[in-house]
C-alpha cells in the first residue's frame, strides 16, 4: 500500500481520500517513490478581475483541494492520468513523447484542454531549470475542486503539479516564484489571459485567513482573519465559468486599452516594442490602473474615455497596449470606459473592506454597522462586474436572494467571484447564519431547478503542505 513517508503537516479527510484513490489505481505506477503536491481551490471575496490591473485582492483558500503525484519513468514520455475525468465522461489519460511537447504547444493543439495545465507547468519548469529530458514523467491527478465554478480549479491543478515536480527534481521555489511560473503556463500554454491572483492564493494562502495580495505584480501583504462573528460561503450558480471565455478576455483587453488612453491624456510617453505590445514610461501609476484614485479618474479622465471602441480604430491610432498576453481583435468592439473604471473603483473598495475588517468595534450596534458596510461593498463590486458585461442570470439571482434575506437573517452581502460570467457567488454573513444560506439554496433550486453546491471551510496553501513522498 502506498503511504506518506512522513505524515503531512495538514492532516485532513482529503489526504486520506487521496491515498485511497492512489491505492485503488496502484496498477498505474511502478514501485519507484511518488512525489505529491496539494493545492486548494480559492474563494475570491474581493478584488476579482482587478488583479491584472494591479489591485489589492482578498482571497480565502478553500477546504477542497487538488492532489498531484509525480513519478519518474525510464521512457522519454509525458504521461498524465486522472480517474476523476472518467466519471465525467472525458478522456482521462494522455501520453506524449517529450520531444513533441514544444511543437504541440507552438501549434496550440491542446490549448484549453485539461491536459494543457500540467503539461504547461512541466514545460515552463523545464525551460527555467533545464530539466533532463532523457527520462519521462508520469502524473496522477485527483481533485475535489469543482471545475468551471470560478474557484480556481485550474490554478490548483497547476500549483499542485508544480509542487510535485519540484520535489521530484529536488528544486526549491518560493511561493511567489511558483505562482508566477504557473501563471506563465496558463497564459502561454493553456491560452488563458489570467492574472496572478489565483496562483498566488492557492500557493501562499493560510487556513481560515484571507490572503492580502497587491497584484503589482505579486506583492504579499500578509493574511487577515475574519472577525469571529463572520463567515463566508461560496454558492455555485450552475452556470459554467471559464477564464478563457470571450467576455473575460474582452474586458481585460478593454482595461489595457483604457490605460493606454489615460496614459496619453496624462502626457506619458509610449513606444512600440513588437506586434501589439508597447511600453509606457509611467512614474505616476507604475503601469497599473488600480493606482489611479477614483477622484482623479472622475475629474480628469472618465469623460474622455469612449464608452466602447472597435479594435481596428484603436490599433490604427495607438498601435497596441502594455499587455503581453492578449491580442486586440480588429473586428471586435471592446467595453472601454467601464473596463477601465472597474479596477480603479474596485481597488478602493477592497482597501475599504480590509480597513473595516481590522476595525475594532466597541458595541453591538457598531459591529452591525461594520458588517452592513462590508456587505454593501460586495454588492457594489457585483454591480460593477455586471456593468463590465461579466454577470450572468444565475449569479445575479443568487445575489438578489441574499439581498432579499438581508441582515435580519444574518446575511450581509454577496458578489460574483473570479472572472465572472457565471460560476460561484461569495456570501458574507454571521457565522451562525447557515440556516439562511440553506434557505437561499432552497429558493434558488425552486426557481431554477438547480441545487447549488455550498462551499465552506478552509485549508492551507500549497507551500504549507510542501512536496511529500509516497512509498510502498
Amino acid at each position: 500500500m502506498w503511504h506518506f513517508e512522513q505524515p503531512p503537516a495538514w492532516q485532513s479527510a482529503d489526504t486520506a481520500q487521496f491515498l485511497a484513490v492512489v491505492n485503488a489505481n496502484s496498477r498505474y505506477f511502478d514501485s519507484k517513490p511518488l512525489q505529491v503536491g496539494r493545492a486548494p481551490g480559492r474563494l475570491d471575496l474581493m478584488g476579482g478581475i482587478a488583479d491584472y490591473s494591479g489591485a489589492l485582492v482578498l482571497e480565502l483558500p478553500l477546504a477542497v483541494a487538488t492532489f498531484v503525484a509525480a513519478q519518474l519513468i525510464d521512457e522519454a514520455i509525458f504521461e498524465v492520468f486522472s480517474p476523476d475525468l472518467a466519471t465525467l465522461g472525458e478522456q482521462p489519460w494522455l501520453r506524449l513523447p517529450l520531444e513533441t511537447l514544444e511543437a504541440i504547444t507552438e501549434q496550440k493543439q491542446l490549448a484549453g484542454s485539461w491536459a494543457s495545465y500540467p503539461m504547461g507547468v512541466w514545460l515552463m519548469l523545464q525551460r527555467a531549470y533545464q530539466l533532463p529530458t532523457d527520462r519521462g514523467i508520469r502524473l496522477f491527478i485527483h481533485s475535489e475542486v469543482p471545475v468551471g465554478k470560478g474557484v480556481s480549479s485550474s490554478a490548483a491543478l497547476e500549483v499542485a503539479t508544480l509542487q510535485a515536480l519540484v520535489g521530484l527534481y529536488g528544486l526549491e521555489l518560493s511561493g511567489k516564484e511558483a505562482a508566477l511560473l504557473c501563471q506563465k503556463a496558463e497564459n502561454n500554454v493553456v491560452g488563458a489571459p489570467c492574472g496572478i491572483m489565483d496562483q498566488m492564493s492557492v500557493a501562499c494562502g493560510q487556513a481560515d485567513h484571507l490572503l492580502m495580495l497587491r497584484c503589482q505584480p505579486a506583492e504579499l501583504e500578509g493574511n487577515i482573519k475574519l472577525p469571529p462573528d463572520l463567515a463566508v460561503w461560496g454558492l455555485d450558480s450552475g452556470i459554467r465559468h471559464a477564464v478563457t471565455g470571450a467576455d473575460y478576455g474582452s474586458v481585460r483587453v478593454g482595461a489595457f486599452m483604457g490605460y493606454r488612453l489615460v496614459a496619453e491624456l496624462a502626457g506619458l510617453k509610449a513606444a512600440p516594442v513588437s506586434g501589439q505590445l508597447v511600453k509606457i514610461e509611467d512614474p505616476l501609476w507604475q503601469g497599473y490602473l488600480a493606482n489611479i484614485s477614483p477622484s482623479l479618474w472622475e475629474s480628469q479622465y472618465q469623460d474622455k474615455i469612449p464608452l466602447e471602441l472597435k479594435g481596428a480604430a484603436f490599433l490604427k491610432r495607438w498601435g497596441g497596449t502594455t499587455d503581453p498576453v492578449t491580442q486586440i481583435d480588429p473586428y471586435r468592439t471592446y467595453p472601454l470606459r467601464q473596463a477601465t473604471a472597474h479596477p480603479i473603483y474596485e481597488n478602493q473598495r477592497v482597501q475599504l473592506f480590509r480597513s473595516l475588517l481590522k476595525l475594532q468595534t466597541e458595541d453591538e450596534a457598531s459591529t452591525e454597522n461594520r458588517n452592513q458596510l462590508l456587505g454593501e461593498l460586495m454588492y457594489q463590486s457585483h454591480q460593477s462586474y455586471s456593468r463590465c458585461g461579466l454577470g450572468s442570470s444565475g449569479t445575479d439571482q443568487l445575489v438578489e436572494l441574499v439581498r432579499w434575506a438581508g441582515p435580519a437573517s444574518g446575511l450581509y452581502g454577496a458578489k460574483i467571484t473570479g472572472g465572472g460570467s457565471g460560476g460561484t457567488v461569495a456570501v458574507l454573513g454571521k457565522r451562525e447564519a447557515f440556516a439562511a444560506i440553506k434557505q437561499v439554496v432552497t429558493q434558488y433550486e425552486a426557481e431554477t431547478n438547480y441545487n447549488p453546491l455550498i462551499l465552506s471551510g478552509s485549508s492551507p496553501g500549497a507551500m504549507a503542505f510542501g512536496s511529500l513522498r509516497l512509498v510502498l
